[in-house]
């Protein structure tokens, strides 16, 4: 079974590294706050990079 993944927003910084690195994934929402708008939109792997590197460690797995 895959994995979703899910942005915490209270953890979330807004610095918008996963946007930029993974668009297909990630946007911003109005708060200015990253979202999950397309959790298939890249590869586990990929996602999982942009969890590690997270600088607010709000990226998590469902």
């Amino acid at each position: 079974m895959a994995r979703t993944p899910y942005v915490e927003k209270d953890e979330c910084t807004s610095c918008v590294q996963c946007v930029d690195n993974l668009p297909e994934v990630f946007r911003m929402d109005d708060d200015d706050l990253a979202e999950v708008h397309n959790p298939t939109g890249a590869d586990e792997d990929a996602i999982q990079e942009e969890m590690d590197t997270c600088p607010g460690e709000c990226i998590h797995w469902k």
